[in-house]
């Protein structure tokens, strides 16, 4: 007979059950939620997982090089060991960064920089803390690497000028993105990318700033890198390749000997610039990681304007180097033949005012030969007075001065030639004394050294030849015009012909101006003229009372000294300029530069040494 359940034990059977059946329905609600997330969900999981571990962030590109005609580096890139912080892998900022400034100090103008990077760019975008590491700096921030979450060890590059300042009018600089360059291209954001602000690297910044690869990297959980699982290497920039001859840069630099001057070497056939300097320079990599307060005060005060081109951007008045250009005007107006005599009795009076030559007892009669042989003033005050402002003018422009030179710099000026509109058109009355004293390339008149050597190309070639720095961007051709590229400027070859006799005597013949610019070479001669350009009034007392002698007024009041040449005189191949601030006499200091110059530029022949890119050739012996 079946023993009956007593009343506690159908009461732990029921409890058992319900017990029973409540584990079975969390262990199927776990079942559940565990088949939803490791398999309907388990992709995206696995995902959120990935990203959790691998952190994928973008690489800058190398920039591009720039190299000279036989591929020497003027602009490069050294490696730049960086401590970067990814704000996204740090839950409190401010703590990371205090942490990392007790092993890297940072001061004011780095945080400053680091607040301003984070505030105006994604999460997901390193923020560079500390620029070039040593090995013992990276050694201390991976001991600490726990403590500093997002921040990691990166290798990049940074800007080289290994010329320093011998080209940094030219070649330019780089500096950090502003706020309206990341706006157009956010690439610029990345650690160590740079935007061109000067020169060739403003002009070519887009080619040369190349595209960005991509590095993907394992990371625990606290942001420490574990290791790299794939990397794309970003697209360098392209190489740009110019025209300059180091070795010849560095020659006309010496030439001009720390004087505040300028100095322009032109192949005269071409277009192409062999050389172009500005004294005094800059250190260009200073920009790279900004300038300071004094430093950038320092360039300011500096009369003599070391962050100026001068070749390119500095205007002066021509002086007599301009007389040339008023002779063509005449000869194509038919004011003037070349056999056509002025007499100078050293000044000219028109309407009761006397206008002065620099030889104070005058150089008798002269025709247009010995008017540029020996720069008359009163031939030239006759013979602009003659022709007329807007003949003189348009001939000018013609041969390259007082308008646009197409060349690859962002600051090039186009200086001016003025003519009575221009005056009226600024509220002013053109009157005969201002087209007399612009007969000797004085008054409003003003061009650049650059101009001056487009000039002396022009005059030399009879061809519109215009300056060019590039020679191939990336392995293309960007220049290489041969002479034949160039139209004629459709001036008369005898007309032409006399203003270079005329230039040949200035240099060769006996009276001269400018003897001291004669070539020590056996068979080369060369074509210049002279040109000593007033920056101040000089009153008429100081002139006749015979006691006047500017080289003994304070320097910012002497007279700039120019000097344009060409050579070789019977078939032309490079032209000069030079323009020395305050130099005083052209004849015995601007003269002897340029002949020093173009001395070693017919001896390096730099027009015959060029490399495809990426190549050099050998040094010269």
């Amino acid at each position: 007979m079946k023993r009956p359940e007593s009343p506690q034990r159908a009461v732990f059977t029921r409890r058992a059950l319900v017990m029973m059946a409540g584990q079975a329905g969390v262990l199927g609600v776990l079942a559940e939620r565990l088949y939803s997330l490791q398999v309907k969900e388990g992709p995206k999981y696995a995902k959120m997982a990935m990203a959790n571990r691998i952190s994928t962030r973008q690489l800058a590109p190398a920039r591009g090089r720039i190299v000279d005609r036989t591929g020497a580096t003027l602009a490069g890139n050294k490696v730049n060991w960086r401590a970067l912080l990814l704000p996204e892998q740090t839950s409190d900022l401010g703590l990371t960064l205090r942490r990392f400034s007790a092993i890297m100090p940072l001061d004011a103008r780095d945080r400053a920089r680091i607040e301003r990077d984070m505030h105006r760019q994604r999460r997901f975008i390193p923020v560079v803390l500390h620029d070039f590491l040593t090995y013992d700096d990276m050694a201390r921030i991976a001991v600490a690497a726990p403590d500093l979450p997002g921040v990691l060890i990166d290798v990049g590059t940074t800007r080289l000028y290994p010329q320093g300042g011998l080209l940094a009018h030219v070649v330019g600089y780089v500096a950090p993105a502003g706020e309206d360059d990341l706006a157009g291209n956010p690439l610029l954001a990345l650690p160590g990318m740079r935007v061109g602000r000067a020169g060739l690297e403003a002009w070519f910044d887009t080619a040369l700033q190349g595209h960005a690869g991509s590095v993907r990297m394992e990371v625990n959980s606290v942001g420490r890198v574990l290791g790299e699982t794939d990397r794309q290497e970003g697209v360098p920039g392209a190489e740009l390749q110019l025209a300059l001859d180091l070795d010849l840069q560095q020659a006309v630099q010496r030439h001009l000997d720390g004087q505040s001057a300028s100095a322009v070497v032109m192949d005269c056939r071409n277009g192409e610039v062999l050389a172009m300097v500005s004294n005094p320079s800059f250190d260009p990599s200073l920009f790279d990681s900004g300038v300071s307060a004094a430093q950038w005060q320092a360039w300011s005060v500096d009369p003599r304007t070391p962050l100026l081109n001068k070749a390119a951007a500095g205007l002066y008045p021509p002086g007599s180097t301009f007389k040339p250009a008023v002779a063509l005007s005449a000869l194509a107006a038919g004011t003037l033949s070349p056999h056509d005599r002025i007499n100078c009795p050293g000044y000219l009076d028109v309407g009761g005012s006397r206008f002065h030559c620099w030889r104070k007892g005058g150089h008798g009669s002269l025709d247009l030969h010995g008017g540029i042989k020996n720069s008359c003033d009163v031939f030239f005050y006759e013979v602009a007075r003659r022709t007329g402002m807007e003949a003189i003018a348009d001939h000018a422009h013609q041969l390259g001065l007082g308008t646009a030179i197409d060349i690859e710099l962002p600051h090039a000026r186009e200086g001016l030639i003025p003519t009575p509109a221009w005056r009226r058109r600024h509220g002013h009355h053109w009157n005969g004394g201002d087209t007399i004293v612009s007969g000797i390339g004085q008054g409003y008149i003003q061009v650049t050294p650059l101009q001056l050597a487009t000039y002396a190309s022009r005059l030399a070639s009879g061809r519109a030849v215009q300056p060019h720095l590039a020679r191939s961007l990336g392995g293309a051709a960007t220049a290489g015009r041969t002479p034949e590229h160039w139209p004629p400027l459709g001036i008369p070859d005898a007309q032409l012909g006399a203003i270079r006799a005329g230039m040949f005597a200035v240099v060769n013949d006996p009276g001269g101006t400018a003897p001291k610019a004669r070539l020590p070479l056996g068979g080369v001669q060369m074509a210049g003229k002279t040109g000593s350009a007033q920056v101040r009034r000089v009153s008429r007392a100081a002139r006749e009372g015979g006691h006047f002698d500017s080289s003994k007024l304070p320097w910012e009041y002497r007279p700039h000294a120019l000097f344009i040449a060409f050579a070789p005189y019977d078939a032309p191949q490079y032209a000069v300029s030079v323009v020395i601030e305050h130099g005083n006499a052209a004849a015995e200091v601007a003269a002897p530069v340029a002949r020093d110059i173009m001395m070693d530029t017919l001896r390096r022949d730099p027009a015959n040494r060029a490399t495809a890119p990426g190549q050099r050739v050998a040094a010269a012996g």
